[in-house]
């Protein structure tokens, strides 16, 4: 009998723990709308707008894996609801952020509460569920909230930005952490694994460090349009700590990664292939949700309504996958979605050309089929190709390539975008502030009734987007070649 009343508990709880999973995939998502509505009110320069959109992912990756040891040591709750305050905290700094490098830091605070989010609740729903078929249906209605939130969050974005200020976007975490911190201790049980083995700290800022730097020196570089000199010393400082890092993986006796799993080369080419799509995915959609608001002149709610396809694309091209996966060789399913994938690229390649809804729309629902699909067999890969034993180190490493390339897309295309952007205005002769992001451009125009700046910089925006679009599709063309001679492996 008491079996039978623990059953709904259980259900329950998972309902409890998928809150958390909304809220990362929404606060991803809810963002792309928010930020010309932010860069008109702070006024931030490209760089720093595309801070405020990425130090999130940056921090998030960086401290995935830390943060399931710390969970795994401490316990798995407890970490959770630390980290669930940490983050409702750091969002409500955001949503009364009065300067960019405010909102920046409130951002960076919220990657490092989100950090303990996910694996700890897949922690939990891993020992609530001891049954095989109904862990199964947990990690599926898990897998459906994150992909949920990419649906929804858009439109509540949309719907809050058309009546509320872009703060309204971080305060609706607010209710879901409080039904959280409540719910949980009740209804979820502590879980920890005793072990006397001491958290790799230096291993993590090393890591860290390393990716900031690196995005730092691009970044900066992309703003000056040159071989800035804070630039490359930036780049050089992240080789230096890149090569400490590898060595400390090599010889730490608790390593953040399990280097071993790296001998194999599916493996590894898995991880490359899933931060690969993580990168072009992510980094479109923030271009395809400033090119609705910014270029079509669309409201926010518009957009929203205008990108809902896209992400119901994603959740086909997630079951697509998962299906070519049973019925199809690794090699040949990958080649199919990467050229579904190429399709929508070729498409947005052409938006200087045929610019228009119907344009950014058909070649989005592409892409985002496509790459979704390749995440669902690259996952396969990862997970079916190590030992049992080695299972959850393989998950780690998948979900941090997976947050880091999703970083990397905001911050790689968006840094090209920006730099082609102030190309394409270079012979215009338009202001400095025009040049410095299409929203200042916009918000100048409006001030001085300039229709003809208006014209430029959309024109330049647009043709920055289709450079960026031609250069990931001639990449991902190289790419599926080459994983062709080394994705094999039966169905």
């Amino acid at each position: 009998m008491q079996k039978k009343n623990l059953k709904p508990r259980r259900w329950i709880a998972l309902a409890v723990l998928v809150l958390p999973v909304l809220l990362t995939s929404m606060d991803f998502s809810i963002l792309y709308l928010a930020a010309p509505a932010i860069n008109t009110d702070l006024s931030p320069t490209s760089s720093q707008s595309l801070w405020i959109l990425d130090i999130y992912g940056f921090v998030l990756a960086g401290l995935l894996i830390t943060a399931g040891n710390l969970s795994d040591k401490f316990g798995q709750r407890k970490v959770l609801l630390i980290g669930a305050t940490l983050f409702g905290l750091a969002s409500l700094a955001a949503a009364f952020s009065s300067t960019p490098e405010m909102l920046i830091a409130a951002r960076a605070l919220m990657g490092l509460g989100g950090a303990t989010l996910m694996p700890s609740t897949l922690a939990l729903i891993r020992h609530l569920f001891t049954d095989s078929r109904e862990r199964a249906k947990a990690i599926g209605v898990w897998t459906a909230a994150f992909a949920g939130g990419g649906i929804i969050g858009p439109i509540i974005g949309g719907g809050l930005l058309s009546v509320f200020s872009w703060g309204s976007v971080f305060l609706i975490n607010i209710p879901f952490l409080i039904v959280l911190l409540v719910a949980a201790p009740i209804l979820i049980p502590e879980v920890r694994h005793a072990s006397k083995a001491r958290l790799d700290i230096p291993g993590a800022l090393l890591s860290v460090a390393t990716i900031f730097l690196f995005v730092y020196g691009i970044k900066h570089m992309a703003e000056k349009m040159n071989w800035d000199i804070f630039g490359i010393l930036a780049m050089i400082a992240s080789a230096v700590l890149l090569t400490f890092f590898v060595r400390r993986l090599r010889t730490v006796k608790n390593p953040l990664f399990d280097v071993v799993l790296f001998k194999n080369r599916q493996f590894s080419v898995a991880i490359m292939t899933l931060m690969i799509a993580m990168v072009v995915l992510l980094g479109s959609n923030m271009y395809t949700a400033q090119y609705l608001q910014l270029v079509l002149g669309m409201s926010p709610l518009a957009a929203a309504l205008w990108m809902s396809p896209i992400a119901l694309s994603g959740i086909v091209g997630s079951i697509v996958g998962s299906q070519l996966t049973m019925t199809l060789r690794p090699k040949l399913a990958l080649s199919s979605c990467f050229a579904v994938a190429i399709a929508g690229l070729s498409i947005l390649a052409l938006l200087f050309m045929f610019s228009g809804v119907g344009t950014v729309l058909v070649g989005s629902v592409l892409l985002s089929t496509g790459l979704t699909a390749v995440m669902a067999i690259a996952t396969n890969i990862v997970i079916a190709g190590v030992p049992a034993k080695r299972a959850g180190a393989a998950s780690a490493i998948q979900e941090t390539s997976s947050e880091l390339g999703g970083a990397l897309g905001i911050a790689f295309l968006g840094s090209l975008g920006a730099f082609i952007y102030k190309m394409e205005l270079e012979p215009h002769n338009v202001s400095v502030v025009a040049q410095d992001s299409l929203a200042s451009a916009v918000k100048l125009s409006r001030v001085t009734s300039d229709v003809e700046l208006l014209d430029t910089a959309t024109a330049a925006f647009t043709t920055g987007f289709s450079a960026v679009a031609a250069i990931c599709a001639v990449v991902m063309v190289l790419f599926t070649v080459w994983i062709r001679g080394i994705v094999t492996g039966k169905k």
